[in-house]
């Protein structure tokens, strides 16, 4: 598996090509019959992979190839979108696995070149690089890099290839730039990202950006069976071995083990790190950003603790970066939800609202640590300005060794939410005080909205109780009433604080001292 024994027979390989504008309808023909050209077969298996990285943590970092910077900084988001690979030559378009896998382009966003290898019956064949992979116009960068270069930067895992019309379906599990991958969700919408890892994210540090650097791919037999997919993470401070079992399901379920070693120490190491976009929602309730209502990827961090307690926490776009730590015993799982499903709420023709959940759920111990959640301002829609991971308590120094498994649920909800308990499902802020009466100075009137089949069985004529404590201030007129024609029910009350400091609020619904509800939070920035 040494890279100078695979270049060379690679530049073997790619003696004489072509550039693809000069390619001939004979040329290509031949490239499709032969399908994609691979290396030499060699054993491989997840140990080997974990040893690898292993021993590459005790040696400097090298950085991965980046062929042709100069034309890669050519090809935008737009002219990517032109370079198509040739699903002619997609990996077991005839099988074994039920599901094609192609590969994606190097271009401004992904500029470093990715190994590709197919494993089958525990050999692993390297996939050797042609320029016939990808079509594009003659005027295209791509046509500025030498046919030694290998221009793949990412993969993408096709719909079965038992439909007929699978080359017209968008992928539903992707891999490309640094760590990142995302899945599409139950809804048929992709949306926020994971990453295998993240370093000094929102920390006194800079933030540092690992790389999958090489991929090894096995084969799902049928439909329903997982693709795996391993992965060699690598940068200055940190490599990693990965494996993803990936299943296509109502949504997409992947599970993750990890194994993390670190070359020098770093202040912040998160684990199952999710990376989303948040820029407004409903509140506030006046805004000036946009035309649309609403604009964000997921609206709330959601979690369950290891001591049982369900947890919401609204999104913020904070006019600072905002780090804010949950701390947590074997959580039994965390995540960003899209909780919005109303189109009325978006207008616009993104699909904000399908976006998916993603749920992480631990697999075994996690033991001692926190969930973090950063959130960076923006003024955009095309920023990830959300980030949320576990901090094991263990420091993450020079030398030390980390290993997790983890489960991701690509869905609309988070899975086995209980029946007994009902959700917020939206806030609303705006002036304190009652109608017709004087509205006091520095006071907001704080709205959530609560919906599940708790809530449909209270008795005629009883309210549900309103708990609230915030961390300053003091609260007032707090209330709770149903929401007619609806199965929701709402809740309202007042703060006045002075002066600029954030502050926390705990809330739920409870009859007669039993929980109706999650517990909301929700850190609210005068």
């Amino acid at each position: 598996m040494s890279v100078d024994l695979s270049r060379r027979s690679f530049l073997a390989a790619l003696a004489g090509l072509p550039f693809i504008g000069a390619l001939t309808p004979e040329v290509l023909a031949a490239a499709e019959a032969t399908g994609l050209s691979f290396g030499d077969a060699q054993p491989f298996d997840f140990d080997m992979l974990r040893k690898m990285a292993k021993e590459m943590a005790d040696k400097p970092y090298k950085e991965p190839p980046r062929p042709n910077p100069d034309a890669i900084k050519k090809i935008t988001y737009d002219e990517q979108g032109r370079i198509n690979f040739n699903y002619n030559l997609a990996l077991w378009r005839k099988g074994p696995s039920a599901y094609p896998v192609t590969f994606r382009p190097v271009g401004t966003y992904f500029p470093k070149s990715v190994r590709m290898f197919s494993v089958e019956s525990g050999q692993a064949r390297e996939i050797l690089y042609r320029p016939d992979y990808f079509s594009f116009g003659p005027a295209s960068p791509m046509n500025q890099l030498a046919p030694t270069d290998s221009a793949i930067a990412g993969l993408w895992i096709m719909e079965s290839r038992n439909q007929a019309d699978w080359t017209k379906k968008e992928p539903w599990a992707t891999f490309q730039g640094g760590s990142y991958f995302r899945a599409v969700g139950e809804l048929g919408q992709v949306g926020l990202s994971a990453r295998g890892i993240a370093l000094n994210v929102g920390g006194s540090e800079p933030e540092e950006f690992p790389d999958f650097r090489s991929f090894w791919i096995e084969p799902a037999l049928k439909d329903g069976d997982p693709v795996v997919v391993y992965a060699l993470l690598d940068g200055p401070s940190v490599t990693g071995a990965f494996r993803f079992a990936i299943s296509r399901t109502k949504g997409v379920v992947m599970d993750i083990e990890n194994h993390i070693f670190m070359r020098k120490t770093v202040e912040r190491l998160g684990i199952a790190p999710l990376t989303s976009m948040f820029w407004y929602a409903e509140y506030p309730s006046a805004h000036s950003h946009d035309w649309r209502p609403e604009v964000h990827d997921s609206d709330t961090l959601v979690m369950w603790t290891g001591a049982g307690e369900r947890i919401a926490r609204p999104l913020n776009n904070p006019n600072r970066i905002i780090a804010s730590s949950f701390t947590d015993h074997n959580p039994k799982g965390f995540g960003l939800a899209q909780r919005d499903r109303n189109y009325d709420h978006y207008l616009d023709g993104v699909s904000y609202d399908r976006r998916p959940s993603v749920w992480v759920e631990p697999v075994g111990e996690w033991g001692k640590g926190r969930v973090q959640l950063i959130e960076i301002p923006t003024d955009d829609e095309v920023y990830d300005n959300i980030g949320v991971f576990w901090v094991p308590e263990k420091q993450a120094s020079s030398g030390a060794s980390f290993s997790f498994k983890y489960r991701l649920h690509w869905l609309a909800n988070q899975p086995d939410f209980p029946v007994s308990l009902a959700r917020a499902v939206a806030l609303r802020v705006g002036r304190g005080g009652e109608p017709g009466k004087e509205h006091p100075a520095n006071t907001k009137k704080f709205v959530i909205e609560w919906d599940g089949e708790s809530l449909k069985n209270i008795p005629w004529g009883v309210r549900p109780k309103v708990v609230v404590t915030a961390s300053r201030g003091t609260l007032s007129l707090m209330r709770t009433e149903p929401i007619w024609y609806t199965p929701r029910w709402r809740s309202e009350f007042d703060l006045a604080a002075d002066g600029g400091e954030p502050v926390e609020f705990r809330a739920y619904l409870e009859v007669d001292g039993k929980p109706l509800t999650e517990t909301w939070l929700y850190q609210y920035q005068p």
